[in-house]
């Protein structure tokens, strides 16, 4: 006589694998998930070093002073005429254009730009060279700064 076994799996055995698979799945689903969420981090910054060096450049191409530094600054950005006008200058609501136009899809950044005096290494006088400082902050908190410095050009003393 032989005894037949069972083949199979018992309900507690059945349960116990599927705590185990279910507890592995979650584990893999919250990886899964804060990768996703983290890939668009990236993009983010990029953005807004490239609004960041965009400013930048237009602060940098305009002249160090063409008024003695002594006039007001223009309502319009437009208007401005030496790097000195922006110091101040900051958009609140996204990003715009030169013309005051809103670029389209920036919406969710602001741009800050100040313009200091300060000294350099052999340049004692602070009205000869300027601080550039471009902050961009997304609407989520996270900023970058960006950093320049101009220096007024050179001309020779008459005697």
């Amino acid at each position: 006589m032989s005894i037949k076994r069972m083949a199979g799996m018992t309900l507690v055995e059945l349960i116990i694998a599927i705590v185990i698979v279910g507890t592995a799945l979650a584990g893999l689903v919250a990886v899964y998930n804060r990768a996703n969420v983290a890939s668009a981090d990236p993009l983010i910054t990029q953005q807004m070093l490239a609004i960041a060096e965009t400013m930048m450049e237009e602060v940098m191409l305009k002249p160090y002073l063409t008024d003695g530094g002594n006039a007001a600054q223009p309502a319009d950005r437009a208007d401005y005429t030496e790097i000195d006008h922006y110091n101040k200058y900051a958009t609140a609501g996204g990003i715009v254009a030169v013309d005051g136009s809103a670029v389209a899809g920036l919406d969710r950044y602001d741009v800050a730009v100040s313009v200091t005096p300060t000294t350099l290494t052999n340049i004692a006088d602070t009205a000869d060279a300027r601080r550039i400082q471009v902050v961009v902050t997304e609407r989520g908190g996270q900023q970058l700064q960006l950093t320049g410095w101009r220096t007024r050009p050179w001309q020779p003393t008459t005697p």
